[in-house]
């Protein structure tokens, strides 16, 4: 029996590289052998002020993506969390058995806390729904991040105070962490690549290809290059993208030859750059292809509406056994 997989995705409307090679193409790769649930949890965006129109673009805009990007809805399930209220039900039985202590040490509460004039109890519950997520799939294992750990692990010790409270019934769900590709943004390559710093940090998925060609000739290098000397920071990112841009292809002996370059001391970074370029390119046009084309199909609502149905019919039985078990009606 194949194990189930759920994650879950917020709905921002830009997919970047770093999500594609740190999350996105790990969960096509499971769909191989696995039970996957693939959800774009808008629930979860709203914990900051978001407008309406906008977000319910997003997340048919994040749907597509995820389709073009190896999603395959004929093998996983993939719907909009709020069109599975059962979600929210879940949430407030775990958030009774969760301690404030537990939310409180979250580090990434804190993160996105500081230096705000307001913060919601939303953002300071949400690891709670996160674990309702999960857990109202009775879900065995989870792809995870390294900064999703913590979370991960309050979905466990909700799932073990639940069961020892009501009767056994939930997984702890394992995390399921890949080989940790981490980009950094190609202005400020100290930084992880992420949209919220600006244009100039991030390269999306769907990104016009010229634009794509500007930043990776702009990314910041180093200046001089003697042999042997330790490589920067701006220059083992634009190795990391091109080694993660060939390494389906059986990797790349350009690369290989390249870091040779650079060991000797030749390496000219203008070189780096085009095949850097030239290898992201040929992952991102298949991609983009595939967008398009689903785009003009009009067909991306009806996917989710298929993928809420099957979702809803996992969730109505599991939380009608969690009413039962807590004493409801």
């Amino acid at each position: 029996m194949a194990t189930r997989i759920f994650s879950g995705i917020q709905p921002t409307g830009t997919l970047h590289i770093g999500n594609y090679f740190g999350a996105i193409r790990n969960w096509a790769a499971l769909q191989t052998d696995h039970d996957c649930i693939y959800c774009i949890v808008d629930y979860h965006a709203i914990t900051i002020e978001t407008d309406p129109v906008a977000l319910r673009a997003a997340s048919r805009s994040m749907a597509l993506d995820l389709i073009a990007c190896g999603i395959d809805p004929e093998r996983s399930i993939l719907f909009v969390q709020s069109s599975v209220p059962e979600h929210t039900e879940l949430a407030w039985i775990f958030g009774c058995v969760t301690s404030y202590g537990d939310l409180s040490r979250m580090t990434q509460f804190k993160d996105k806390s500081a230096d705000k004039k307001f913060v919601s109890a939303g953002l300071f519950t949400y690891p709670i729904l996160q674990a309702a997520d999960i857990l109202l799939y009775r879900a065995d294992g989870v792809p995870v991040g390294g900064d999703q750990v913590q979370h991960l692990e309050l979905s466990r010790r909700i799932a073990r105070r639940f069961n020892t409270r009501f009767g056994e019934f939930f997984p702890e769900p394992e995390p399921l962490v890949g080989k940790g590709a981490r980009i950094t943004s190609l202005a400020d390559p100290t930084a992880k690549m992420s949209k919220s710093d600006g244009e100039a940090h991030y390269i999306g998925v769907m990104e016009d290809e010229g634009s794509i060609r500007k930043k990776v000739r702009s990314a910041v290098t180093d200046t001089g290059l003697a042999p042997g000397e330790t490589m920067s920071p701006g220059v083992v990112n634009l190795f990391e993208i091109l080694e993660l841009s060939t390494e389906l292809a059986g990797g790349s002996a350009v690369a290989a030859e390249l870091r040779a370059d650079f060991a000797a001391g030749k390496l000219m970074y203008s070189r780096l750059k085009d095949v850097v370029f030239d290898s992201l390119m040929n992952v991102l046009r298949p991609i983009q292809q595939r967008r398009s084309e689903l785009e003009a199909s009009g067909k991306v609502e009806e996917i989710l509406a298929h993928g809420a149905e099957k979702a809803r019919a996992i969730a109505r039985d599991n939380i009608a056994s969690v009413r039962e078990m807590v004493g409801f009606d």
